[in-house]
């Protein structure tokens, strides 16, 4: 049995060497084959110098190389962290800085991208590069082809399952993205979770169109690695393109956030494409009645999964299918092997109906947020409600959000504490907005907010107001948000507020005033 999350392929390939395990475009390997990809992988890490528990960065689009550079990193006794590929520079090189990545992995074109971006990464001392092209010189970094690094015969490191296996790098809700790690017990405990009531099975055939740097979209590996299923790479463009390659590989299995289920919903379906999923899943936000009634009426032969999660703890519940019907706004119980309460601010269970934190407890807590105490303590804290006796404290989840409970014990989404937009999927702080907009110098002040937009969820509209004697070009001013923003940050709307913005008593730019002027507008 798997504890540590490479053993995920490599206890597959014990069972079936033979059976498919990834597919992209046309490349198909079997899971000896991708067990001997991942096993090279490590070795060329290691014979890199890579020492234990260190960095490891993956800035690709999905591909087989990005699978084995990640699986390759935690046998070899590292620590992988993907990337985003949509993130530009700026933002990539803040990631390679804040959790100090030794070697990074990615491609010829976002390597030159990035080139004046890595000369101040000081700890990054080799890029590995997949494809082709002329490698570039970068000073102070050694520069390898993927593939071309000569393996050694080298000892791998030995980790056990409390050890860090990745770190995910998430919004927080002020300032520059939080790393949340994870240790091989998390992402094993998540795998095993998540396959056992989604009745993952060998013949399952699992579409990955998620970004692996995102928890939900790295568990379409990990649950299908950990039953011997099939795992599909895509890339998509167009939500077209999904619908084609359903049909093609004979889908299964498919997740998505809600924004993407609100576009696949309103496709034509063919008979093929929609007979072959066996289930559906949504996280990432609350899916709209009518998109999953649309769904259910395409995919007559597919069981939905309603789920909530946050990257600290992976998942935290779901809703059966059979309960769909009677609860359609649930957001379910508690997935196997964890516990969900709903507490008071002083950590005492609230009553049937009565909202409260919900706070998560068990395998899945992460292992806090990288090199930021602050912030740790702000979310990780005791477990409520333990026994007197036991006199070392559990770390559980406090995740900010409220819920209630009724007297069946499901649960149900009220709110979220913080600031946060949720975009397409995406959690973005406005800060992160607000700064980029800010480093222009073409705006005075800057707020950032989210308003509801049926398809995204939320949309980012921006208030700015003029700089002293200088005229404000919205127009220009939104195409360096486009130049300096990945897609998913760039706001919908940019809009002029005349004077200085509203202040809070605490003297902070009062956000929530101008969301309600914007509704209420």
């Amino acid at each position: 049995m798997a504890e540590l999350l490479h053993e995920l392929i490599l206890e597959s390939a014990k069972r079936s060497p033979g059976r498919e395990a990834l597919v992209y475009q046309k490349s198909r390997l079997d899971y000896g084959a991708l067990a001997a990809e991942v096993s090279d992988a490590a070795d060329a890490l290691i014979g890199l110098g890579l020492a234990r528990s260190e960095r490891v960065a993956v800035y690709l689009e999905k591909r087989i190389e990005t699978v084995a550079a990640m699986f390759g990193t935690s046998a070899a006794g590292g620590v992988f962290v993907p990337v985003n590929p949509i993130l530009k520079a700026e933002q990539v090189a803040y990631i390679l800085k804040d959790c100090s990545v030794r070697i990074l992995v990615t491609s010829m074109d976002r390597l030159r991208l990035l080139s004046e971006s890595l000369k101040d990464c000081r700890d990054l001392h080799t890029v590995l590069v997949v494809g082709d092209g002329d490698l570039p010189e970068i000073s102070g970094i050694n520069l390898h082809r993927w593939g071309g690094v000569a393996r050694k015969s080298c000892r791998r490191h030995r980790v056990i399952n409390a050890d860090m296996a990745a770190i995910l790098y998430t919004s927080g809700s002020t300032g520059k993205p939080k790393g949340v790690v994870l240790s091989h017990l998390n992402m094993v405990t998540g795998a095993k979770s998540v396959a056992q009531y989604l009745k993952n099975k060998p013949d399952d055939r699992i579409l990955s169109v998620l970004p692996l740097s995102f928890d939900y979209g790295f568990s379409q590996l990990t649950t299908a690695f950990h039953v011997g299923a099939t795992a599909v790479l895509m890339n998509h463009l167009l939500p077209r393109d999904i619908v084609k390659v359903v049909e093609k590989e004979r889908i299964t299995g498919l997740a998505a956030v809600p924004p993407l289920w609100i576009q696949l919903s309103q496709l034509e379906w063919p008979l093929e494409a929609a007979s072959s999923i066996r289930y559906f899943t949504n996280s990432g936000g609350a899916m709209p009645l009518t998109t999953l009634a649309e769904l259910r009426s395409r995919f007559p032969n597919a069981s939905p999964y309603l789920m909530y999660g946050l990257t600290e703890a992976f998942r935290s519940t779901y809703l059966p299918p059979e309960e769909v019907d009677r609860r359609p706004d649930s957001i379910g119980k508690a997935i196997p092997n964890a516990e969900i309460m709903v507490v008071r601010e002083d950590g005492s269970p609230c009553s049937p109906g009565e909202p409260g934190e919900l706070v998560h407890r068990g395998a899945l807590v992460s292992l806090g947020y990288w090199n930021d105490h602050e912030k740790t303590a702000e979310r990780f804290k005791p477990a409520p409600n333990r026994e007197g006796g036991l006199t070392m404290p559990e770390m559980a989840v406090w995740s900010g959000d409220t819920v209630r409970m009724d007297d069946e014990g499901f649960l149900y989404f009220i709110s979220r504490r913080d600031e946060m937009i949720k975009t397409s999927g995406y959690r973005v702080s406005p800060t992160e907005v607000e700064e980029v907009i800010y480093a222009t110098e073409m705006a005075g002040e800057v707020a950032a907010v989210g308003v509801p937009h049926p398809v995204l969820g939320q949309a980012i509209v921006v208030i700015v107001s003029e700089r002293p004697g200088q005229p404000l070009d919205l127009d220009a001013l939104m195409a360096e948000c486009k130049q300096r923003l990945p897609a998913y940050m760039v706001p919908s709307e940019i809009r002029r507020h005349h004077g200085s913005l509203p202040r809070n008593p605490n003297g902070k730019i009062d956000r929530k005033l101008l969301l309600n002027g914007l509704l209420e507008g």
